[in-house]
């Protein structure tokens, strides 16, 4: 499920629709308005971010109201932090290896 989430936000129109949906749910209309795409390439880039969790759809009627799924970024925000602390902990033994030898930074 991480990777569908990942490859689901890979592409900056789908970015863009889940930053308008981060705001509070809406319709398809209001949420891909300001895109300038075509209906079909809008409902392929929907149909994305629906199978990947990220968002939601309530129909009621004619309009098709989306919701942003918070919780399924929970998942990836995991795993980003967790390699954010791998990474800090890289850093400073490298950082502290320069200093051991001597190197400065400037």
């Amino acid at each position: 499920m991480t990777n569908d989430l990942f490859s689901a936000l890979a592409h900056p129109v789908r970015r863009r629709i889940v930053e308008r949906l981060a705001l509070g749910s809406t319709t398809v209309g209001v949420a891909t308005s300001h895109l300038g795409l075509s209906k079909p390439t809008i409902s392929r880039h929907l149909g994305v971010l629906e199978e990947s969790g990220l968002v939601r759809r309530r129909v009621s009627g004619r309009e098709h109201h989306l919701t942003l799924d918070v919780e399924a970024l929970s998942v990836p925000y995991e795993w980003l932090s967790q390699q954010r602390d791998i990474w800090e902990r890289m850093f400073d033994a490298v950082e502290d290896q320069l200093r051991s030898s001597g190197v400065t930074r400037d």
